[in-house]
């Protein structure tokens, strides 16, 4: 079944929501091998939303419209439904005895003129239960094709998506799936990738490889479609033991890398700390996102200034005068600091210039000195990273988590 969203409000267009709608509809479908053909967002206007269902009808057996089914004048998205598909609007009185009796044990006194809005069905839908809110959703059912009304707040669709729009599209469709599998990997370049992937597409199919590079490395989606569930699973599991050995070291699994080295830190009974200066904290904080971290890192150091840096992680000062605080030996020096300061078995390291200001023609912004120490062996490395302040950083940290990575392989 082709499927098509319609995303309804001017501030999605205008940028200040963010529509995780699209993503979360998405993988809903997947679970029950319908996907996605087409999404469209439209401003709060009657003849936008009209032209837009009238399109999507032309195309799509299922349209799933969200957004602007609440009380207040910009929520016109059933007017302008009913006016696309010729339909009258009805109100459901029933809904209107439910809606009193909510808002009477929400707040005191009567419920407010504007609530009335949401009990009006166009004549023929079918009001969908919404336990989240007071905004029901709505199934329209025609000919040749369902139309899908739903909430715009994310909590609330996800619920009659999961509630009602699931189960009864299930029925509908056929028992394939679309499942996915991604293969991370970092400090290869999504070309170079590429050319060591030549032609292996040829020997993936019927699935599909995307390659979707980021600031902490290239991820690879193997995507099975239009197969039961275990025939899915077993196409990913031939496609994953072609395309590994083709990956080398530059792969480490399906995880975070964070998460990653935590599990094999863990298998090794190992503890972890770090010392960080122009990362300001991020691989603390990607680290003790894990949950269950604690039992292997205990702690790092944010060493912004050069003072934290001599008196916190005993970095001499004649060191930082003779190299600079963005060095390697700095680095070093750093690492092997958080090691003395919280009594762990390895530490990372970072230091270097973020920008937009700081850099020199020796150093320009980008320069970025890394250090790992695993059992007191050192690894160290120097990059010079692309991007604005915050790639910079986010470079930064996955680097020096990878650089670890490359000691425990070897460990």
């Amino acid at each position: 079944m082709d499927v098509e969203l319609v995303s309804v409000g001017n501030e999605l267009l205008l940028g200040h929501t963010v529509n995780t709608n699209v993503a979360e509809i998405a993988q809903f479908l997947s679970e029950i091998g319908l996907a996605i053909s087409r999404s469209v967002t439209v401003r709060d206007d009657h003849g936008a939303i009209r032209g837009a269902v009238r399109d999507a009808l032309d195309r799509a057996e299922v349209i799933i419209i969200t957004g602007g089914l609440g009380p207040t004048r910009d929520d016109i998205t059933k007017v302008a439904v009913a006016e696309a598909l010729d339909l009258p609007l009805i109100r459901d009185e029933q809904y209107v005895v439910e809606l009193r009796e909510r808002f009477g044990k929400i707040r005191p006194g009567p419920m407010p003129a504007s609530n009335l809005s949401q009990a009006d069905v166009p004549k023929g839908g079918e009001r969908l239960l919404n336990p989240l809110g007071s905004a029901p959703g709505i199934w329209i059912q025609m000919l040749n094709a369902v139309l899908i009304m739903l909430p715009g707040v994310p909590r609330e669709m996800r619920g009659l998506m999961s509630n009602e729009v699931v189960p009864r599209l299930r029925n509908r469709a056929d028992d394939s799936v679309i499942l996915s599998r991604t293969l991370k990997t970092t400090g290869v370049a999504e070309s170079a990738l590429a050319d060591v992937l030549s032609g292996v597409e040829e020997r993936l199919e019927p699935l599909s490889l995307a390659f979707l590079p980021s600031v902490e490395g290239v991820d690879l989606r193997i995507t099975a479609s239009h197969m039961t569930k275990d025939e899915a699973a077993a196409k990913l599991d031939e496609a994953t033991a072609i395309l590994r050995p083709m990956l080398g070291s530059w792969y480490y699994g399906s995880e975070d890398l964070a998460e990653h080295l935590l599990n094999v830190l863990r298998e090794k009974r190992l503890t972890l700390s770090c010392a960080e200066s122009c990362t300001g904290g991020l691989i603390g904080q990607r680290l003790t996102s894990i949950p269950g971290s604690s039992d292997v890192f205990l702690g790092g150091v944010v060493a912004y200034s050069n003072e934290v840096k001599e008196r916190v992680l005993q970095v001499s000062r004649s060191m930082i005068e003779e190299h600079g605080a963005v060095s390697t030996p700095v680095a070093e020096a750093m690492a092997r600091g958080a090691i003395t300061c919280f009594g762990t078995d390895a530490a990372v390291s970072v230091t270097g210039i973020a920008g937009p200001g700081g850099g020199t023609t020796e150093k320009p912004v980008g320069t970025v000195h890394m250090a790992a120490i695993l059992r007191g062996k050192a690894a160290c490395e120097s990059r010079l990273f692309p991007g604005d302040r915050i790639d910079i950083r986010n470079r930064s940290a996955q680097a020096a988590l990878d650089l670890l990575r490359g000691l425990l392989l070897k460990d």
